[in-house]
C-alpha cells in the first residue's frame, strides 16, 4: 500500500516504500524517495497520454520530489465526475485552486465584458459567481458576447447561466434577471470577496463604483474600436477600485464594440480578480 493513502498493485511494493508525500490528480499519496514520472504513471494510469507536472505539460520523465503535483490524463477519456474537477485545473498554477475555491465574486452586466469574465472565472474554478443583468441576448450581441444563435431571446442571466454549467459544473451560479439600482446592490452583491462593473453606461458605471461598499471593484472604462492592444491596462484608484481599459475609446458613432478588445479587457478584468483574490494585488 501506499502508507495510509491508496491502494497499489502487489507488483509495486518493489519501489513504494515510506518515502515522501506528492500530489496525484489532487490527492495526496505517498510514495518512494526518487521514483520517476513515468514509472508513477505505468503505475497508477498506463492509458495516460498528457503529463502534467507541476502545472506544465511535459514528455520527458523527471524525478519526483517532495510536494510534487502531478495530473495523469487520457485524451479524450471522459474520466469519472468525482476525478473530473481535479483534472479541469490540472494546469493550474499549483495551489492556486485551493485558495480561490471557497471565493465568491459579483459581477454586474453580462454582456461582451461580463459575459467573458465570467467565463474565464469559471474556468479557473472560482468557487461561487453572482451574476447580474436584466437584459436579453439579441443578435448584435453576437458580435463579443459569450452567447449563441440559439439563445436569442433568452435572459442573459438565464443563458449564461447555462453555457457556464456546460463549462465548469463545479462552480455555484447564482443568477439574477433583474436592473441593479443603488436599492438592491448589498442585497444582490453584500457577500462577494471581489465586485465587477461590467455595464456599457458612464452612468450605471457610476452607479456601481458609488454604491459597492468593502470589497474591491474592478471596473472598466475604455476599450471600443480596435485600437492598439497595449494601450488596455489596469489603474487603481484609491485603496481599492481598479479600473481597466484606456480611459478614453467609449463606444461612439465610427468606432463600435468589438470581440478581440472587448475581451482583451474582460480578460485584463478576470485576471485582476485572480490577483485579488491570491493577494497579489
Amino acid at each position: 500500500m501506499w502508507k495510509g493513502y491508496a491502494i497499489v498493485p502487489a507488483d509495486l511494493k518493489t519501489f513504494v516504500e515510506a518515502g515522501m508525500k506528492i500530489h496525484l490528480n489532487e490527492r495526496t499519496i505517498e510514495v518512494a524517495e526518487a521514483i520517476m514520472l513515468f514509472e508513477l504513471r505505468d503505475a497508477e494510469k498506463p492509458a495516460a497520454d498528457v503529463l502534467v507536472y507541476n502545472g506544465a505539460a511535459v514528455n520527458e520523465d523527471i524525478t519526483l520530489m517532495e510536494g510534487d503535483s502531478i495530473n495523469l490524463i487520457e485524451r479524450g477519456a471522459i474520466p469519472p465526475a468525482d476525478e473530473l474537477e481535479a483534472l479541469m485545473v490540472s494546469r493550474h498554477t499549483p495551489g492556486v485552486h485551493a485558495k480561490i475555491k471557497d471565493a465568491t465574486v459579483g459581477i454586474a452586466g453580462l454582456g461582451g465584458l461580463g459575459s467573458a469574465i465570467a467565463v474565464a472565472l469559471a474556468r479557473i474554478g472560482v468557487g461561487r459567481l453572482i451574476l447580474a443583468d436584466f437584459d436579453i441576448v439579441e443578435p448584435s450581441n453576437l458580435n463579443r458576447q459569450q452567447y449563441f444563435i440559439d439563445q436569442l431571446g433568452m435572459t442573459k442571466a438565464e443563458a449564461l447561466e447555462a453555457n457556464l454549467k456546460r463549462i465548469n459544473p463545479y462552480v455555484t451560479y447564482e443568477t439574477h434577471c433583474v436592473k441593479i439600482t443603488p436599492d438592491n446592490i448589498s442585497e444582490l452583491f453584500g457577500e462577494v470577496d471581489v465586485m465587477v462593473e461590467a455595464f456599457d453606461r458612464p452612468d450605471q458605471k457610476a452607479m456601481l463604483m458609488q454604491h459597492v461598499k468593502g470589497a474591491p471593484l474592478v471596473a472598466a472604462s475604455g476599450m471600443a474600436g480596435y485600437g492598439a492592444s497595449e494601450t488596455i491596462g489596469v489603474r487603481k484608484m484609491g485603496d481599492r477600485i481598479y479600473i481597466v481599459g484606456d480611459c478614453e475609446t467609449g463606444a461612439a458613432p465610427g468606432c463600435g464594440l468589438m470581440a478581440p478588445r472587448v475581451g482583451i479587457a474582460a480578460h485584463i478584468q478576470a485576471n485582476t480578480v485572480l490577483r485579488i483574490l491570491l493577494g497579489e494585488e
